[in-house]
C-alpha cells in the first residue's frame, strides 16, 4: 500500500494530517538534530501525546533526527533517539552516517530512515544505506520519474519521494549560502533561506541585466498528477514537505 506521509511541526499540524488521510507523519523532537530547527518541535510530553494520538488512529510517526552530528554529540543524538523509540516513534529519519551506525548497534529494533539531505540519487547509494541497516531511503528530490522508477523496482529496501513543497537552490538541501552569509548552517537545522531573497545579475562589465528578481528561489515541487506513474514505480511512500508551514496549509 503506498503511503501518504505528511508533516507535523506542532500537534495541530499531527491533527490536520491524520484527520485529513495521512497514513504517517514526521515531526521533530527536541531542538538540537533536526533540519527544521525553528519550527516548533516537540517536547517530550507533547511528542508522547502525538504519537499516542497518532497510534490509536491507525497512523505512524516518525522522528527526524537528520542533521550532521559531532563526535561529542553522538552521545545526546543517541540519547534522543533512545526517548523517541520508548515513547513509540516507528521510524528514525538520519543524515549523519555516523549517527546511522551508532543508532543500528544501540537501537537495533527500531527502523532508521535514510534523509534525503543523504543525497541519495542512485541505485548504488540506496544499497550502501541497506547495507548498514537502513529500511527505507528517502530519494534525492531531483531525480526524474524515470530515475526514481529505475531505483524503486531495483532497490532491496523501501523508497520514498517528495510529491509537493519547497526546492532548495543545492542538491538535496547541501546548501553553505547560509553558513558561509551568516554562520547558520542549512546542514545543521538553521537554514536563513537567503535563496529566497531578491538579487540582481551583473555581468563581467558592471553592468546591471537582471534587478531585483528572486534569482535563487525555485519554484515549488507538485507532482500531484503523477501519482499513478509513482505507484507504478514501486515508491512505497509520498512525502509533503512543510514542517514550518501553518496547519492552514496542510488541510489538503
Amino acid at each position: 500500500m503506498l503511503e501518504l506521509l505528511a508533516p507535523a511541526g506542532n500537534l495541530d499540524a499531527v491533527i490536520a494530517a491524520v484527520q485529513n488521510g495521512a497514513d504517517a507523519v514526521y515531526m521533530g523532537f527536541g531542538d538540537g538534530f533536526n533540519a527544521r530547527r525553528s519550527a516548533d518541535n516537540f517536547t517530550q510530553e507533547s511528542f508522547a501525546k502525538a504519537v499516542r494520538y497518532c497510534h490509536i488512529r491507525g497512523c505512524k510517526v516518525y522522528v527526524t533526527l537528520n542533521t550532521l552530528v559531532g563526535d561529542r554529540e553522538m552521545d545526546a543524538a543517541a540519547a534522543l533517539a533512545q526517548q523517541a523509540s520508548d515513547a513509540g516513534a516507528d521510524a528514525i529519519l538520519v543524515q549523519d552516517l555516523g549517527l546511522a551506525r551508532v543508532l543500528r548497534a544501540a537501537l537495533p529494533d527500531i527502523p532508521l530512515h535514510a534523509s534525503t539531505q543523504m543525497s541519495i540519487h542512485n541505485l548504488a547509494g540506496v544499497e550502501a544505506a541497506a547495507e548498514m541497516g537502513i529500511t527505507r531511503a528517502v530519494l534525492a528530490r531531483e531525480l526524474s520519474l524515470e530515475q526514481i522508477r529505475f531505483i524503486s523496482q531495483h532497490a532491496s529496501i523501501e523508497t520514498e519521494v517528495f510529491v509537493h513543497g519547497a526546492l532548495c537552490v543545492s542538491y538535496s538541501g547541501q546548501c553553505y549560502l547560509s553558513a558561509a552569509l551568516s554562520g547558520r548552517s542549512a546542514n545543521r537545522g538553521e537554514c536563513a533561506q537567503y535563496c529566497r531573497l531578491p538579487y540582481s545579475l551583473i555581468d563581467a562589465d558592471g553592468k546591471e541585466i537582471v534587478s531585483g528578481k528572486h534569482l535563487l528561489s525555485l519554484k515549488d515541487m507538485n507532482r500531484g498528477e503523477y501519482l499513478e506513474e509513482l505507484l507504478d514505480a514501486g515508491v512505497s511512500s509520498l512525502k509533503i514537505e512543510g514542517r514550518l508551514k501553518d496547519v492552514s496549509c496542510l488541510l489538503y
